[in-house]
């Protein structure tokens, strides 16, 4: 059950941005004209939302947040919890409540739930591929604008693993910053000068001659981007145990779990948000008067 996922990821700045993003979304929408010329207010429907392929799910917490901003009191019974697998025909939720609500709500209530559930459903996948190699899923910032919250909390709907949720979060050293500095030591050491305490520091490395001056740096984390399979072996046994493995670029469900036995501690994908196709789900109204 990842209710308490669900409200402990959603505290403070993230559900900020969320209650914002529900918000935008109804606003995009517009006045619901069709449905006030055939509704009335006193209209009450009932309606379920029905799984129409094999899926995990994602989001049905975000379905009473949606209809708290309608004004009036709609009841919502989910079936089934986020990060279920459920099997196509599936009833995942009933809803109840005033029909001009229900129909105004009815499209962001699925953008949100087939979204994060496509995200959630792409991520079981490549989480079952790594099964027993020891090596951990992890997202990556390439989030759509405005989604970054809710898309990552699919993810963990999952089983997989958030990176970093903002830039604040881990200090990540890439090719520009590392340019910028001159190497690779001046960047964490200028680092380390200007943040008291320094958030933990991972240096993405191109080469093995950048691996191997990044090991010598006061460092949790190392990245090992877009190598071939001969250079990542190389690289991993290079770094002492005491420094955190990344690997990223170009990972594929066909590929990650030849990568993962390898022995990285992780394996970061950004298809998982950036790609992941919607599952699909649909609403079904029954007017009550």
């Amino acid at each position: 059950m990842l209710t308490n996922t669900f409200d402990n990821f959603f505290q403070t700045e993230a559900r900020m941005f969320l209650l914002a993003t529900i918000r935008i979304a109804l606003a995009e929408d517009g006045s619901d004209l069709t449905s006030l010329g055939l509704f009335t207010e006193s209209d009450m429907a009932q309606a379920m939302i029905v799984a129409k392929q094999d899926t995990i799910v994602a989001g049905l917490p975000i379905i009473p947040m949606v209809f708290e901003f309608g004004g009036e009191q709609c009841q919502t019974h989910l079936n089934v919890d986020d990060g279920d697998k459920v099997s196509e025909g599936t009833m995942v939720a009933a809803l109840q409540g005033p029909a001009l609500q229900l129909l105004k709500a009815e499209r962001v209530i699925m953008n949100f739930l087939c979204h994060l559930s496509g995200i959630a459903n792409m991520t079981a996948q490549y989480v079952e591929a790594l099964k027993g190699t020891g090596t951990q899923l992890l997202d990556t910032r390439k989030t759509l604008p405005g989604l970054r919250f809710p898309e990552k909390y699919a993810v963990l709907a999952g089983g997989g693993l958030n990176h970093r949720l903002t830039l604040s979060d881990m200090l990540m050293l890439k090719d520009n910053h590392i340019d910028r500095a001159g190497g690779i030591t001046q960047a964490v050491d200028q680092l380390h000068s200007v943040h008291s305490p320094c958030p933990p520091i991972e240096v993405e490395c191109r080469t093995l001659e950048e691996v191997e001056e990044a090991c010598q740096c006061e460092i949790q984390r190392i990245m090992l981007d877009n190598m071939d399979a001969k250079t990542i072996k190389t690289a991993l046994g290079a770094i002492p145990d005491s420094i955190e493995t990344e690997i990223s670029g170009n990972i594929s469900l066909d590929n990650i779990r030849k990568i993962a036995e390898l022995g990285p501690n992780f394996i970061s994908v950004g298809k998982l948000t950036h790609s992941a196709p919607s599952s699909d789900f649909s609403m079904q109204f029954i007017p009550l008067s």
